[in-house]
């Protein structure tokens, strides 16, 4: 079984939520499910909520701090260095926003995201994420299958592909003033890896609301094309007949393609991608996974392609 609430913690085990996140509030703004504590030297992971999750494929893993997950992101709209975001990001206002959906759906409209998510539970999950040079963290999101909200939709018979896109704003993110990607960032999923449960809208990290640098108010989390597919910042779902244009594949077709899975024997032109290394460690000491640990999950999805050629 791919998640599970581990209910086998003592409660002796439990560290304190202070240390948990290193003296920030514990209790998210808002957050419907219980307190969130990761385990002492027993069992360093455990994620404790009311409806908490566990993917057991970093159950022995402890947990990126918090300060990593923060501070050290790819956010090109901020910035293309991996501080600027944490640094830059103050400028985006998160809520009031609206989400448009459009496309091939029986129910396209601009939506307030406060009234989209209204009803839909909120869950805590824990990922080994890598990203595309080669770094690697586990992190506690707290989010929702993307299939809850695209079923809200009543997608058609010819929706096949799903598109997303980020603000465009220069006054709000001010790194879109320059000239290092074409603006808006625009990013894409086939439908059924849309609605596979393991794919998220991830609204927060470590109990508590996304902040800005992470993608704030909600962002894309597909933990096996992380770094690949991690659009944040969403106001825009489009549902397509056709295959969409995603932002890398544009600028870069040569080095990202469409479907962006984590693939060992598929190196970028620039670098291997044979081994990690986990934040904040400054080696690459880790093997590197098909699908980033999570072939036996998803795997099916890709049955008979050829995954060097639709890399």
């Amino acid at each position: 079984m791919l998640i599970r609430k581990p209910d086998d913690i003592k409660s002796s085990d439990i560290t304190p939520e202070s240390t948990y996140i290193n003296r920030r509030k514990f209790i998210g703004r808002g957050v419907a499910f219980g307190a969130i504590a990761v385990a002492g030297s027993a069992a360093p992971w455990a994620v404790r909520a009311a409806t908490g999750r566990r993917d057991e494929d970093v159950q022995d893993e402890p947990l990126t701090s918090y300060e990593h997950v923060t501070t050290y992101n790819n956010f090109y709209e901020f910035g293309t260095g991996k501080e600027d975001p944490s640094r830059n990001a103050h400028t985006l206002r998160p809520r009031p926003w609206t989400v448009t959906v459009e496309g091939e759906i029986d129910k396209p409209g601009q939506y307030d995201l406060d009234d989209l998510l209204r009803g839909i539970t909120i869950e805590d999950r824990v990922y080994r994420l890598r990203c595309v040079e080669a770094w690697s963290m586990v992190i506690p999101w707290r989010g929702f299958p993307l299939s809850k909200l695209i079923s809200r939709f009543e997608p058609t018979s010819k929706a096949k592909y799903v598109e997303f896109h980020t603000l465009y704003d220069v006054e709000q993110m001010p790194g879109q003033r320059g000239r290092v990607l074409p603006w808006p960032y625009v990013e894409g999923l086939r439908m059924d890896e849309a609605m596979h449960p393991l794919a998220i809208f991830a609204t927060g990290l470590y109990g508590e609301d996304l902040p800005n640098q992470n993608g704030a108010p909600f962002r894309l989390v597909v933990p096996w094309k992380y770094g690949f597919k991690s659009i944040k910042s969403i106001v825009r779902i489009r549902f397509r007949a056709t295959q969409p244009q995603n932002t890398w594949a544009i600028v870069a077709p040569n080095e990202y393609g469409f479907y962006a899975n984590v693939n060992p024997e598929v190196d970028h032109p620039r670098w291997s991608q044979k081994r990690e290394r986990r934040l904040p460690g400054l080696f690459k000491r880790r093997k590197t996974q098909l699908f980033n640990g999570y072939a036996d999950q998803v795997g099916h999805l890709y049955a008979g392609m050829d995954l060097r050629r639709n890399f």
